[in-house]
């Protein structure tokens, strides 16, 4: 059984229609975008270097648990010795196997001086060192400052891949700005196309001029094709450098960058301070055994070198332990000599770094004026050229111009946009380069 449709309601039912079928395909075209911020986001999950120096940190940050562990915390132990020295006795004029001798005095076998006869035991002991809580924090510190240099080298690292993707990101823009200067002036040829096909057969253009026309499409789209192929390779380099398992041809969010503000506190010059930390934990881990070290042990349990009377050798010890360090040549002296002069080293380069950066921005916001005016002037250039084609228009309808010089205009034109392309994807990267170094 069939549901007849009333007349009213089939334009409304054909609207709905075509909304869905609009809706579906501005959503495909929202999915099938991605933008800048993806891009590197992926990268940076996906890059090695940035997960070894995170792991690193997290390491480093482990070891500083133990360190506080063996510094401050008691070590309990439990030690068991058996040691069997058997001897043959030949007292009085008779030999006989003693397997736990209680002292003969001819006997072949170890020397009873030496091994005891024998020996039990079984003890806990403890070991805890005393008044340690500066030599624990100390000897952490020096990890904590190699988890910070750490978490400072994957943070350079991100910062290396954001410039890296953003440039390749620039490209692909690039490429995509092409194609639509070339398609649209693929369109524009079209249009013309059929308009002087109408206007050969009155005889106001000759069949040379379309073919003229024919001719320059071709070309055109033979560098459409060209532009194409370009950014099909250009954005799965940039799959490959984010990380991304796609092959689609997708199309990208346009990104335009501006000038960041100069950070509060450079992470590039963030490395050469925790360089300076570290030399100098390290100098301070180092005079660690110039310090006295005093401990507390314990022991309880058995210890008997005569088996008959272990169960009267049960007993327990305790004491104390000091250990001072009072000269070992003055290498403490030569140590601090030497943490000193590669301080200078890090001074010095950190100094240096300031020098070239500041010089190197400066270099950077000078070329950017450069491009800025050109960028204005080759936009005003292709302002007057599409002006000038649109009253070419005009002209070709009436057929007062030459085919020729609308094709050596329209190519000019080409000229024109693929330079501002060029000038203005150029200038991205220059934008791309200061916002690395003003980090």
């Amino acid at each position: 059984m069939t549901t007849k449709i009333s007349p009213q309601i089939q334009p409304l039912l054909r609207f709905c229609e075509v909304c869905f079928a609009l809706l579906i395909i501005t959503l495909g075209q929202v999915l099938a975008q991605r933008d800048l911020g993806s891009y590197i986001s992926h990268a940076q999950q996906n890059s090695p270097l940035i997960n070894d120096n995170n792991n690193l940190a997290e390491a480093n940050l482990a070891e500083v648990d133990r360190l506080k562990a063996f510094y401050t915390k008691p070590q309990i132990a439990v030690t068991a010795t058996y040691l069997f020295a058997p001897v043959i006795s030949t007292n009085e004029g008779t030999t006989r196997f003693e397997p736990n001798s209680n002292g003969a005095a001819n006997y072949i076998g170890y020397d009873l001086g030496a091994s005891n006869g024998g020996q039990y035991i079984a003890q806990l002991s403890l070991t805890q060192p005393l008044f340690n809580k500066s030599r624990a924090r100390i000897a952490g510190e020096q990890f904590q400052v190699n988890a910070q240099i750490n978490r400072n080298l994957a943070a350079i690292s991100g910062h290396d891949i954001e410039k890296l993707i953003t440039d390749q990101f620039i490209l692909c823009q690039q490429d995509l700005q092409q194609i639509r200067y070339v398609d649209q002036m693929g369109q524009l040829l079209l249009r013309q196309k059929a308009i002087v096909a109408k206007l050969v057969e009155p005889g106001i253009y000759k069949r040379s001029d379309l073919s003229l026309l024919n001719i320059e499409y071709t070309s055109t789209q033979s560098l459409l094709a060209t532009y194409r192929a370009s950014y099909r390779r250009d954005l799965m380099d940039l799959n490959i450098l984010s990380g991304i398992n796609d092959t689609t041809l997708i199309d990208l969010v346009p990104a335009d960058l501006q000038l960041n503000a100069a950070p509060a506190h450079s992470l590039f010059l963030a490395k050469y301070d925790l360089d300076s930390a570290s030399l100098a934990s390290s100098q301070t881990v180092f005079e660690l055994k110039y310090k006295p070290q005093l401990n507390l042990f314990a022991s309880a349990g058995l210890n008997a070198i005569y088996a008959p009377t272990i169960p009267q050798r049960l007993g327990a010890s305790a004491g104390l332990s000091l250990v001072y360090p009072l000269f070992d040549g003055h290498q403490k002296v030569f140590t601090r000599k030497k943490t000193q002069i590669l301080l200078g080293s890090v001074s010095f380069n950190r100094q240096n770094f300031i020098n070239q950066n500041s010089v190197r921005k400066a270099k950077f916001l000078s070329e950017l004026a450069s491009y800025n005016e050109r960028e204005n002037l080759a936009s005003e250039q292709l302002a007057e050229y599409n002006t000038l084609l649109n009253t070419y228009k005009k002209e070709i309808l009436t057929g007062q111009l030459s085919i020729v010089i609308y094709l050596t205009t329209l190519k000019n034109m080409a000229t024109a946009q693929r330079d501002l392309a060029l000038l203005t994807a150029q200038k991205q990267v220059l934008i791309n380069a200061y916002n690395y170094w003003n980090w």
